[in-house]
């Protein structure tokens, strides 16, 4: 028998499957059984790329990280530069809504994770924020972005004009919320950035004129 010229797994192919299966139907589905039997192998033939099934969603977790844009860190006014690897960062969370309590956990030895709270660390300090400072905000923004990309507020209510009218009068267009879902959410994750932000300038201003 003729061997293949290209091997039937990489570590890249099980990640991307093992993704397309957590995204599917969650991190609880994803057994190393159910991958192979998708990649079309037996189970032992992953233990040749990875040792365990923690290794794989650390893996996933780390390519999911990866993606997020961080070039404007140490580039742009770190006002400026926090909004916008905010904004990548939330959108990598919600394409991946499944992962988000494992990533929210923080990068323990993921690379992709490390480099992420490096650059975000990193940009802060550089900017004149202090060591303590630059931590508490990074955690900030992890425990911000994290939250607003676990679920949607606006589909957290039902669209029953009925269920409102009577006994919740000051919600009695919440019916309308699950329609508008995309831009609600969107609309309040910009608010909170835009608060968030501004008040950290504040701040940094009140720091720096204390010397």
């Amino acid at each position: 028998m003729v061997r293949p010229r290209t091997p039937l797994l990489s570590r890249d192919r099980i990640v991307e499957v093992a993704t397309a299966i957590v995204d599917a139907d969650g991190l609880d589905a994803l057994s190393t059984r159910r991958l192979a039997r998708e990649l079309g192998v037996q189970a032992p033939s992953l233990y040749n790329h990875f040792a365990t099934k923690e290794q794989i969603v650390d893996a996933i977790g780390d390519a999911i990280v990866a993606g997020v844009d961080l070039s404007m860190l140490g580039r742009d006014p770190w006002p400026d530069a926090l909004k916008a690897w905010a904004r990548a960062y939330r959108a990598a969370f919600r394409a991946h809504p499944n992962v988000v309590p494992f990533l929210a956990r923080g990068p323990a030895r993921r690379p992709a994770s490390l480099r992420l709270a490096e650059a975000v660390y990193g940009a802060l300090v550089d900017a004149g924020w202090s060591p303590g400072h630059a931590t508490r905000i990074g955690a900030t923004m992890r425990f911000f972005v994290a939250g607003s990309a676990l679920g949607s507020f606006a589909l957290g209510f039902v669209d029953d004009p009925s269920l409102y009218a009577t006994d919740y009068p000051h919600l009695r267009d919440a019916h309308l919320l699950a329609g508008r879902h995309t831009h609600v959410d969107d609309s309040a994750f910009e608010l909170g950035l835009e608060a968030l932000v501004d008040g950290l300038e504040r701040k940094f201003e009140r720091l720096q004129d204390r010397g």
